[in-house]
């Protein structure tokens, strides 16, 4: 196989998330409202077995008729993933009802998202060796400020989201739209995931998948590096 082309998720992949605390917060001090301590931490903990953090960790309880059917689908549009995600964040009682609402908003923010310690190496890298490189992502609003806030939109040739196609991984027609924007065949592209369902689904157009562990960025310095010698 030659690669000409390499996809990458985005969470979980290239950058992670804050931690359920530090989101938590972040959005009590922008609105100057404080918690003992130890609520601060049984909230933090209740929204994060509620799935309410987008990037985080997946609902640890069953869902509500309701709130499932978006679940499954919220990410084919920014209404849908809107929805989604205060709807799990209010499940859990806070000081403010307003609080879930700039929950959400927190999470769109630069800051809430760092990089893995080697993905601007690794995009130089393909870039300096001609490698095209795109970011297909299950998603619900536009990560491009990230990318540009961290760095590393110089090295991105194509974003393809969920939301702005109406279609969520593993929909192959998603990874097919990335290999058109890249200018590149299937057979000579690269997926590269966390989510051997979502990400995996690359293969059925021909691509090939590697896998990344989605871990926090402290313990995952080097998952990025294997990538640039399955391109040679």
């Amino acid at each position: 196989m030659t690669v000409k082309g390499v996809l990458f998720d985005f969470s979980g992949t290239l950058f992670r998330i804050e931690s359920t605390e530090s989101w938590l917060r972040a959005v009590l001090a922008e609105a100057e409202l404080t918690l003992p301590e130890g609520e601060l931490i049984r909230a933090a903990r209740a929204l994060e077995a509620a799935g309410a953090l987008p990037g985080g960790a997946f609902p640890s309880q069953p869902l509500p008729d309701d709130l499932a059917e978006v679940w499954k689908v919220r990410d084919k549009s920014a209404e849908l993933h809107r929805a989604a995600y205060t709807g799990a964040a209010r499940r859990v009682p806070l000081p403010d009802p307003r609080l879930h609402d700039a929950l959400y908003e927190r999470h769109m923010a630069p800051a809430a998202w760092s990089p893995y310690p080697d993905a601007a190496d690794v995009l130089g890298t393909l870039r300096e060796r001609g490698v095209a490189v795109g970011v297909v992502s299950n998603i619900g609003w536009d990560l491009r400020p990230v990318f540009r806030e961290h760095g590393l939109d110089p090295y991105v040739g194509a974003y393809v989201l969920s939301y702005e196609h109406g279609i969520q991984k593993p929909d192959p027609r998603l990874f097919r739209a990335a290999c058109d924007a890249l200018g590149v065949a299937p057979e000579d592209t690269l997926m590269v995931g966390d989510d051997r369902r979502a990400d995996g689904g690359a293969a059925a157009l021909g691509c090939g998948v590697h896998f990344v562990d989605h871990l926090p960025v402290t313990r995952r310095p080097e998952g990025l590096r294997p990538v640039l010698d399955l391109i040679g």
